[in-house]
Order: C-alpha cells, then sequence, then structure tokens
C-alpha cells in the first residue's frame, strides 16, 4: 500500500524498467539484464526470534554477489535465533512471490535492512514483482525511497 509521502519521494526518482525473460535467480537474471552480479539488490526475508514470544521479521537487502549473515541480522535485533522465513511467510511480508521481492517494505511487521555495501554502487537492479520486469534505480533514490536500516549483514569473503 503506497501512502501520499511516498508517491512524493518515488516522484523524483531515476527508473528504468528492463523486459526481460522470467527469471528469479539473482546470478541468471544479472546476466538477462545485462550487468554485474554485485549491482543487484537481493531481497530476502528473516524470521528473527526474541526470546520465546516475540517474533520479527527483517526484509535484509544485500549485493547479489553477497551471502547473507543470519548471525549478524540475529545480533542486530537482539534476538536468539534467526532463520529465513518460510516462503509462505515471506510472500505474505513481501507482497510479492519468491524472486521478485523488492528492496521496499510496505508491511509494518518487515523493516528493511540493508547492507552497506549494497550504496556502493550508482545504480541498483531488482525484479519489479514479476520475473520478466525489473528496475534500475539510482542507489541514492533506493535509499531515500525505502530508508533502509544500515547495518553490516554480509559474510566477509
Amino acid at each position: 500500500m503506497f501512502y501520499k509521502r511516498d508517491e512524493e519521494r518515488i516522484a523524483r526518482a531515476k527508473e528504468s524498467l528492463i523486459d526481460h525473460a522470467p527469471e528469479g535467480r539473482t546470478d541468471l537474471v544479472s546476466a538477462l539484464r545485462g550487468h554485474d552480479v554485485a549491482r543487484a539488490a537481493k531481497c530476502l526475508v528473516v524470521m528473527v526470534k526474541i526470546g520465546k514470544k516475540v517474533t520479527r521479521h527483517v526484509l535484509a537487502v544485500v549485493p547479489g554477489d553477497a551471502r547473507l549473515d543470519l548471525q549478524a541480522v540475529k545480533a542486530l535485533l537482539e534476538g536468539t535465533y534467526a532463520a529465513f522465513a518460510s516462503r509462505d511467510k515471506a510472500e505474505e511480508l513481501a507482497g510479492s512471490v519468491s524472486g521478485t521481492v523488492l528492496p521496499f517494505s510496505y508491511h509494518p511487521g518487515l523493516e528493511v535492512v540493508a547492507d552497506p555495501a549494497l550504496l556502493k554502487v550508482p545504480e541498483l537492479f531488482f525484479n519489479a514483482a514479476r520475473l520478466d520486469r525489473s528496475i534500475a534505480l539510482a542507489t541514492d533514490d533506493y535509499a531515500r525511497i525505502a530508508a533502509p536500516r544500515i547495518a553490516p549483514i554480509t559474510v566477509s569473503p
């Protein structure tokens, strides 16, 4: 769901649409779009247990060539356990099917956390909530629109 403030932030964005063969895997869709996989915004939904009774969800956004560090996400939220959310839960929170998750959240129960390495490239690429269309978006615009929490959440190579 978009709100008026979101429309105003999005209206100034520098973006372009890219049509391609249907694909949701980051490495393969990056090749179809014609860019280095490091410029892809890979989006993963993580479930974090905080004690025995509280569960939070995070939309972790990392460079396409990076691996998510679940322990870093757990520590960031001061959790006791972290794992990838089930496919059903991830799709419910993200509002789209697996492989098409946007690097934005419009669900109050899904916090966006982006790795700082993601913001080092001038332009990001991600599927546009469908497998056959992607968006290229200036990184500065992404940071302004999504307003993610910035924290190191990838595994060092």
